[in-house]
């Protein structure tokens, strides 16, 4: 099948490391996998985080005008190298689409959506348009694909009789990080020599952004949390960059020398450092998921963080980890102490969780999935 593909709020090849960059690759990765073509048809970034009536404007404009185009090229062009499918991922309020559902209609083709959320109390307010636009393009979907369970209820509520629903476990590509936990010692050793700290002590890791919002939350409950284990022996590596930088090393400073800040991590190195530690550990304050969660059980690392619907979709408390409440440092302090304590039970969750990252959140199981559901659509059409 060929696919027209589509990231409203950022192109997966935007230079900026993020989740959301990382999760519309690996969705790339798997329609490839599964044997479509894809081409990425659109780069218009629509996301407005200002609440700007006129900038959202300009950019539903633009957004039509590139659709216009768009449908001008594949009409004059043989009908075997027009897309049978549009693919829009990332989809609400802040970050609209205002191309895909045009094309959809003016080629009479089908128009899925995956990862989409509904926030009514933007109705009306400075994000309107942007509000608007989403629920018009739900109503217009084929299928809507649910990646964090807790944005599916309302979704639900805004598609049309007849859409298809979905749900699709997050998901990466295991291999090269089964590979690194199958050298771990070696690891440990050259993140020991180029971080210069002490391989002896155990190392808690935390790999995010460091940028304001959500994500500054987290880090400062991470901050107060161990605070509190001041009294023990560890070491915590975090891999990350952005522009609240200083902000998060602020939130950091009381723990002192114990805090080691990696930088920003290139990904193929990434699986390396994730097999040396010993726990990871992330509030997840709005966490949707957590791509390095993911990444984390894949290597065979045993995670305390934030509960909610998304994260619980990858954790699963007393197996692979432990859940507590995301702003809630006491009791996330009281989980690592816990887990730190018991190093049997910290091994045991470690190999559960790169058994479950292995069965249920592979990049092939994902593959398979999206093709069943497209290939219903294609059936349909």
């Amino acid at each position: 099948m060929r696919i027209a593909a589509y990231a409203p709020l950022k192109p997966i090849d935007h230079p900026v490391p993020s989740g959301d960059r990382r999760v519309a690759r690996l969705i790339d990765a798997a329609l490839r996998e599964a044997g479509h073509s894809v081409e990425w048809a659109a780069r218009l970034r629509s996301r407005d985080g200002a609440g700007n009536p006129d900038r959202q404007a300009r950019i539903a404009r633009l957004g039509a005008g590139i659709a216009a185009r768009l449908v001008r090229r594949w009409r004059a062009a043989s009908p075997q190298t027009r897309p049978d499918l549009w693919f829009t991922y990332h989809l609400y309020y802040k970050a609209p689409d205002h191309v895909g559902p045009a094309v959809a209609d003016a080629l009479g083709i089908p128009y899925v959506v995956a990862e989409a959320s509904v926030a009514m109390k933007r109705a009306g307010g400075p994000w309107d348009l942007g509000h608007r636009a989403t629920l018009a393009a739900l109503a217009r979907a084929d299928a809507v694909i649910a990646l964090n369970p807790g944005d599916r209820e309302a979704v639900d509520g805004r598609l049309r009789a007849g859409a298809k629903r979905a749900t699709l476990a997050p998901f990466l590509d295991v291999r090269p990080y089964a590979a690194a936990a199958t050298a771990r010692d070696m690891h440990r050793d050259a993140w020991a020599r180029r971080l210069r700290i002490d391989a002896g002590v155990p190392w808690l890791v935390a790999v995010a952004m460091k940028r304001p919002g959500d994500k500054l939350d987290s880090y400062r409950v991470l901050g107060a949390a161990l605070e509190r284990l001041a009294a023990r022996d560890w070491r915590l590596i975090v891999a990350g960059d952005g522009p609240a930088r200083v902000a998060v090393d602020t939130a950091l400073a009381p723990l002192g020398s114990r805090v080691t800040h990696a930088g920003q991590i290139d990904e193929a190195a990434l699986p390396g450092l994730l097999a040396a530690c010993d726990l990871f550990t992330w509030p997840a304050v709005g966490e949707a998921y957590g791509m390095a969660l993911l990444e984390a059980h894949a290597t065979g690392l045993p995670a305390v963080a934030g509960e909610g619907p998304g994260v619980a979709a990858i954790l699963a408390h007393a197996k692979t980890g432990l859940l507590v409440p995301p702003r809630d440092d006491a009791a996330f302090a009281a989980a690592v102490a816990a887990l730190l304590d018991d190093p049997a039970r910290l091994a045991a969750y470690g190999h559960a969780a790169a058994a479950k990252a292995a069965r249920a959140h592979g990049l092939g199981g994902a593959a398979r999935s999206l093709d069943a559901l497209l290939a219903g659509l294609g059936a349909r059409q």
